[in-house]
């Protein structure tokens, strides 16, 4: 176990030695803030209840939202009580201002992935999803460049979304089959 945590305050120090820019740091603390408190996700899937057709999309990416929100930021993130790791890597420089919950796992990410994947899983045209799934990607990879996660905290993340959005769907699509 010890060799995963120093893997993965290595891996910060690495993407802050060598892929952080100081031309780019304004970008990488933007598509931070589109994951904070969800909003931005939030937001487009109240968008999607406005649209008859996309009215089962905007509830379902919302409720699996909500389901990571309460396995992360209710549950784990307290169960863990994992120190953010700025606290613990005296030479990782944090990027933006002090969040004040826990690590892991990665809310930012959580939110991500239960939007994209439920999203995903919708679509007729999977292809539409790809604009998600890359902004997903950015603002998980932000919270790593910004210094206020770990590696395995995004991982975490990454997973708990995936699930979500897999749990809600799931549970839609048998009471769908029931009324049927």
């Amino acid at each position: 176990m010890s060799a995963l945590l120093s893997l993965d305050g290595d891996l910060l120090l690495w993407i802050q030695d060598h892929l952080r820019v100081d031309a780019m740091n304004g970008f990488w603390i933007f598509i931070t803030s589109l994951g904070n408190g969800g909003w931005f996700w939030i937001v487009l899937g109240i968008l999607l209840l406005f649209f008859p057709k996309t009215r089962k999309l905007g509830l379902l990416t919302l409720g699996s939202m909500l389901i990571g929100f309460l396995i992360t930021n209710i549950c784990l993130k307290n169960l863990v009580a994992r120190p953010r790791p700025y606290t613990q890597i005296p030479d990782l420089t944090l990027l933006v201002k002090e969040p004040h919950d826990w690590s892991f796992p990665s809310g930012h990410t959580t939110a991500s992935f239960a939007f994209a994947f439920a999203f995903y899983f919708g679509l007729e045209h999977k292809k539409y999803s790809i604009p998600v799934f890359v902004l997903a990607v950015l603002i998980a990879f932000s919270r790593l460049y910004v210094g206020v996660h770990y590696p395995t905290d995004v991982l975490g993340g990454l997973l708990i979304g995936t699930v979500s959005a897999f749990l809600v769907w799931n549970t839609y699509n048998r009471r769908e089959k029931k009324r049927k």
